[in-house]
């Protein structure tokens, strides 16, 4: 008998109910504990990252206000897409694209890809500068995820490959969205939370310090962070729900993965022919040898200014 056949007793048993807690029609569970709690840590972190390289406060609140809406509309969007027969077919399937939200059935990609596009929709109509925006977002971004995860692996809700690993999972609790009773690789909840972590240090310490072009850590973390859910899209299984799409014979988040690699490469070539605006901050730090560019003001705006004052009227004499 080999070593390998007596790791099963070394599993991890989770026996946690993914519910939290109800309060009236309000359920609050571990996966939207996490998934909040993430949100706030990463735009703290990457809107103090922002105001170091000079881009104020305000500015890189204002673009977190309209990149997380964004995150839920696209990974809402996206989920539906690769679950595209769960929701076609009748009129009432279409509607529940929106009303079956509190349901569940989101996806990490599809949040990540609609709140930059959000993000950086919002800052190219206000002329700021693209480049160090982006790579301020990237680690703020990987901490929400990791973050997140956890309420993944506490729910169990992405089924992946049996394992006798003695880092392998096994889901006990009745209400689990895991195969209860079997021991898996914890891909979303362990390997992908690692992973996360690894890459948002190699970008904080690394990146940041040894890149001199405006954006290539944000391309760095897409190519790193697309790399990882394509090799560990091979110890996933379907979900359950038995809608799951694929196309040119690629799982969606496989094919999302090696779609938004080469869009990171494509983005890195035209970042170093095209850096955008500089801010003196940024340049200061990576040490920026080239000109800093006369980039519009990313100040925020004066408030207008008071009206005058009424003038007092004379006396009345009689």
């Amino acid at each position: 008998m080999s070593f390998l056949a007596l790791l099963p007793f070394l599993v991890i048993d989770i026996n946690i109910d993914p519910t939290i807690g109800t309060l009236g029609p309000f359920t609050l569970t571990w996966h939207g504990f996490f998934t909040a709690v993430g949100i706030i840590g990463g735009v703290t972190l990457s809107v103090w990252l922002a105001k170091k390289d000079g881009i104020p406060t305000e500015v890189a609140q204002e673009i977190a206000l309209v990149g997380v809406p964004s995150a839920i509309v696209g990974a809402r969007l996206f989920y539906c897409i690769e679950h595209w027969s769960d929701f076609s077919g009748s009129a009432e399937n279409y509607r529940s694209i929106v009303t079956g939200i509190a349901e569940g059935g989101i996806t990490l990609y599809g949040g990540l890809i609609g709140g930059v596009l959000g993000g950086l929709i919002y800052a190219l109509i206000h002329r700021w500068p693209i480049g160090i925006t982006l790579d301020a977002a990237a680690p703020g971004m990987l901490l929400g995820q990791g973050i997140g995860r956890i309420g993944d692996l506490i729910n169990g809700e992405h089924w992946a490959d049996s394992s006798n690993l003695p880092w392998a999972v096994r889901y006990t609790h009745p209400d689990t969205l895991g195969e209860i009773g079997k021991a898996v690789h914890p891909t979303a909840g362990g390997y992908e939370l690692i992973g996360d972590f690894i890459i948002m240090a190699l970008i904080l310490f690394v990146a940041r310090r040894f890149i001199k072009v405006p954006g290539w850590s944000f391309c760095l973390y897409v190519l790193l962070y697309g790399a990882m859910r394509f090799a560990l899209s091979f110890t996933r299984t379907n979900n359950g729900t038995g809608g799951e799409q694929t196309y040119l014979d690629m799982p969606v988040p496989q094919l999302t993965a090696a779609v938004t690699i080469s869009l990171a490469v494509i983005a890195a070539g035209i970042l170093l022919k095209w850096p955008g605006a500089i801010t003196k901050e940024w340049a200061d730090r990576v040490g920026w040898k080239k000109k800093v560019d006369d980039a519009p003001s990313i100040d925020p705006p004066a408030p207008p200014p008071a009206p005058p004052a009424a003038r007092p009227k004379p006396p009345v004499r009689f």
